[in-house]
């Protein structure tokens, strides 16, 4: 098929997605997903206004009071990938040494992974059900008691929520309820955790970059409106392998977007995750002719120029099938006649961070997998016949 022909068959594809019957969508197995990708720009607003409220900032003050030693950002899958993202700039605020650990690995091995000096524990949770989540918290509060908790969750009826509320170590900041994603994967609730997580750095003072979130909501659904057929035809197209690149907290980003592809093709399309500076020792191997390459570009002008010399590298190398680039001016020669840029206007320009850029990126990567499950039949809402659920089922949590 040409690449007009595909153009011609995606038009306004995400209109008719839309405004087919919900019975229909339901039918089809897409009907939660996409109504919680769409819906982010509206709850991206709403978390920062919530997080300017009274409640949530006696529970941010709360938790930092004192202010920790060092904090440890927990979750499982997607949300250890929210600590990823939030770790650099919760340091940067904080002004204290931050840094993510699995839960799981904390269940396991915390004697030998959990910095020795007490610190701020946050866990991170779309529904606080994982075995693995309340399994990490019951356990330090009984081996390592000096250690406060936060807990960051969708969902108030989960046991993350509702297990530790007569502990006074243990403070709790609950979500929007719509944030709590009926789909498998997460989507809204992962860039809302994340957006909730920049609030104990900007939320002290009562401002979460109000500004910017405006701007970067305003962005994703001018994506919304106007790039999404370019993203479906780009996800129709014949890749085998993604390769998704970010630096800093967009690394996280990038673990994320590779796992949603990961998890809505049901493993058809193979994914990996690594820095641009990183590719180049080793990982450059398994970019093949039918690798699609996703970069998040910086907002940083010195870190940029270290990701756009690796993407002309690859260029010059002729390595790849095509390129999704998503960042604020993106260079012109970077975009070859098969590659897809998605412009961040304004994004940089208001805000000293990264995390505007980066909740707009994960949205563009959720899309793609969205429409790359939908291009092979599957269902997005349950795209792992029955492989996965929603929360992680139960195990065993075994003592020493």
């Amino acid at each position: 098929m040409s690449s007009i022909d595909r153009e011609t068959k995606t038009i306004a594809v995400l209109a008719e997605l839309q405004t087919c019957p919900l019975a229909k969508q339901q039918e089809l197995g897409y009907a939660d997903t996409l109504r919680e990708i769409l819906q982010q720009p509206t709850t991206w607003r709403d978390t920062a206004g919530m997080l300017r409220g009274a409640t949530a900032l006696q529970v941010i003050s709360h938790a930092l009071s004192p202010m920790p030693g060092q904090v440890v950002l927990t979750g499982s899958g997607s949300s250890m990938y929210i600590g990823e993202c939030l770790a650099p700039t919760l340091q940067l605020g904080l002004g204290v040494p931050v840094q993510t650990i699995a839960a799981g690995t904390l269940l396991t091995h915390w004697r030998s992974v959990l910095p020795p000096q007490p610190g701020l524990l946050i866990s991170l949770a779309r529904s606080g059900d994982s075995p693995e989540s309340a399994g990490v918290v019951s356990r330090l509060l009984a081996e390592a008691p000096a250690w406060r908790h936060l807990v960051i969750t969708c969902n108030i009826r989960g046991k993350l929520a509702t297990s530790y509320a007569d502990d006074p170590r243990v403070t709790v900041l609950i979500l929007d309820e719509r944030t709590n994603d009926r789909s498998l994967v997460m989507t809204s609730s992962f860039t809302n955790l994340l957006l909730a997580g920049v609030g104990l750095v900007q939320g002290r003072s009562g401002e979460v970059m109000p500004a910017a979130i405006d701007r970067a909501a305003a962005v994703v659904q001018l994506i919304f409106e106007r790039q999404a057929d370019a993203l479906a035809a780009l996800a129709g197209r014949e890749f085998s392998t993604a390769v998704y690149l970010g630096s800093g907290g967009a690394l996280g980003a990038a673990h994320e977007c590779a796992l949603k592809m990961l998890e809505m093709t049901g493993g058809q399309v193979l994914t990996m995750a690594e820095t641009f500076l990183g590719l180049r020792h080793g990982p450059m191997s398994s970019v093949h002719p039918s690798t699609l390459v996703f970069g998040l570009l910086s907002p940083d002008p010195a870190v940029r120029s270290f990701e756009v010399d690796l993407l002309r590298e690859l260029s010059r190398k002729r390595l790849g099938m095509a390129k999704l680039l998503v960042g604020e001016g993106i260079p012109a020669d970077l975009i070859g006649p098969d590659d897809v840029a998605i412009e961040l206007d304004g994004l940089a320009s208001q805000a000293h961070e990264e995390t505007p850029t980066l909740l707009v990126g994960i949205a563009v990567g959720q899309l793609l997998a969205f429409f790359r499950c939908l291009s092979q039949g599957g269902k997005p809402d349950t795209p792992s016949q029955g492989v996965l659920t929603r929360v992680v089922e139960d195990f065993a949590i075994h003592g020493d």
